[in-house]
């Protein structure tokens, strides 16, 4: 190549705002830290800077979703080489993370105060667990979904066993490093195995070699995806990927187990909607019945094993296995189901929290013991947290009039259209077996003799459960505009 032709090589698109909430949020982790060193301010402050971070960038997040919707041209390419998608699936991924990441902030209130000198390393670790689950969400490339997850998943590691002084939390944090890092090397695996197949890590430049060439033996391509099925089902606590589950969710400190489970089913399912709707839609008859098993796996494992728990934490756990089943079967329709996915999983990313931060207020932010008995007579106690609990249960279980019965009756509408009946019916027998475990965390508070006194919720979980209500009753009775709003996350 000559040194003329070399010149008229285009240099790559850049666009500082297509990832400017990441940055902020990255930023914003470090000014955390360095705050925390230089002037060692009180607890409040710390928490005060970290919310201000994701305040920055939801604005940021709001100025690229406007212009976006202006045709301006800014979502018409990928930049840095393709690795960025700028489209309306990115743009809604991050608002959901950001809700998250603010109510999570909120949840952790009083784990913060009590942290002491730590607490500014707990609120940079939330930060950059949301960039990095928001990168996995707006990339173009499989090496960029890597490292998001990684990002992401490292930060989580680490907050599954803040709390030092107790065992279990060291045991939480190791079984979640050791399963996920096995997990991402999986995922990896399957990014060279596809690369090895196609030639291509960007998911477009995949979908254009799958579009344009007749693969007779598709073998190679096939296990490569079928790994990274595997590697992101583990995130979103899919069965039988899901065993890690109970075991950190019990473990890691209170305070912020919601963030993380709700975050990471997040970014998981951002990734693997992406994935297998933007890059194998051309495979969907050979990748469609693998992950219809996986959600009737996932539906009936949940459901029925979260029956049996006596510890609270458990139980959550069992029923987010349950809850990853139902929104794969809105995975099923392809393309088609994306609005009724996302709806999904903000509403439930909100209801995960906001339980989390009940069990919190009741068994102490950095305590991991979470007996169902603890909640006998709740309603006795703390009448507003016991009320609150129970319409998020009744959400989470899908009852007519709230959010969860919108987001199941969406999900299972795309399945049976694209033809799978018989997971919508495996999913609704076990949307009733799931109800009776809710109902039976509702009738120990309300039914059962208080057991002890409990102390004051703090402020901070008193705001998350009432935005939980909130949103499960309004977008339960007026779902059009979240789901017109979903509706506009389409992936490029």
């Amino acid at each position: 190549m000559t040194l003329a032709q070399a010149t008229m090589i285009d240099p790559p698109v850049v666009s500082w705002l297509g990832i400017a909430p990441e940055l902020v949020l990255g930023v914003g982790a470090a000014l955390v830290l360095l705050i925390e060193v230089q002037w060692k301010p009180s607890r409040t402050a710390i928490a005060w800077a970290g919310g201000a971070a994701v305040i920055a960038a939801a604005l940021l997040s709001v100025l690229l979703h406007a212009r976006i919707e202006s045709g301006d041209g800014i979502s018409t390419f990928l930049p840095f080489a393709g690795m960025i998608a700028l489209d309306g699936f990115g743009v809604f991924a991050r608002y959901v993370l950001l809700a998250v990441a603010g109510l999570g902030l909120l949840a952790a209130q009083r784990m913060v105060q009590e942290a002491g000198t730590r607490a500014a390393e707990m609120v940079a670790l939330m930060l950059l667990a949301t960039a990095g689950f928001s990168l996995m969400a707006i990339s173009a490339n499989l090496i960029l979904t890597f490292l998001g997850l990684e990002i992401g998943s490292i930060s989580l590691y680490v907050l599954a066993g803040y709390v030092r002084e107790r065992g279990n939390s060291d045991e939480a944090a190791i079984k979640y490093f050791l399963l996920g890092s096995f997990a991402s090397a999986v995922f990896v695996y399957g990014v060279a195995l596809v690369f090895a197949g196609t030639g291509n890590f960007s998911i477009q430049g995949v979908h254009d070699y799958l579009d344009g060439v007749v693969v007779f033996e598709p073998g190679v391509i096939l296990l490569g995806l079928a790994l990274l099925v595997v590697g992101l089902t583990f995130k979103v606590t899919a069965a039988p990927f899901h065993s890690w589950a109970p075991d950190v969710y019990q473990g890691a400190p209170a305070g912020v187990v919601g963030f993380m489970a709700a975050i990471a089913k997040i970014g998981g399912f951002a990734g693997l909607v992406r994935i297998l709707v933007s890059a194998f839609p051309d495979l969907a008859g050979d990748w469609a019945p693998v992950v219809a098993a996986i959600a009737a796996v996932s539906m009936v494992v949940g459901s029925v094993l979260a029956i049996v728990q006596d510890d609270i934490r458990r139980l959550l756990a069992y029923s987010g296995v349950a809850h990853a089943g139902f929104i794969l079967t809105g995975v099923l329709s392809g393309g088609e189901g994306t609005a009724e996915i996302w709806f999904y999983l903000a509403i439930y990313a909100v209801q995960l929290v906001a339980a989390f931060a009940v069990v919190a207020a009741v068994s102490g932010p950095s305590g991991s013991r979470s007996a169902l008995s603890d909640y006998a007579g709740l309603a006795q106690r703390q009448p507003f947290l016991a009320a609150t609990f129970a319409v998020i249960l009744l959400g989470m279980g899908g009852i007519p009039l709230t959010a969860g019965f919108v987001a199941k009756f969406g999900v299972f509408s795309d399945a049976w259209a694209a033809g799978h009946e018989w997971v919508v019916i495996v999913g609704v027998l076990a949307s009733v077996v799931a109800f009776f475990l809710y109902l039976r965390v509702i009738v120990t508070m309300y039914m059962d003799e208080p057991a002890g006194e409990a102390a004051a919720a703090p402020l901070g979980v008193r705001w998350v459960t009432s935005v939980a209500v909130v949103v499960t009753l309004l977008f339960g009775v007026f779902p059009g505009p979240l789901l017109d709003l979903a509706g506009r996350a389409l992936p490029l």
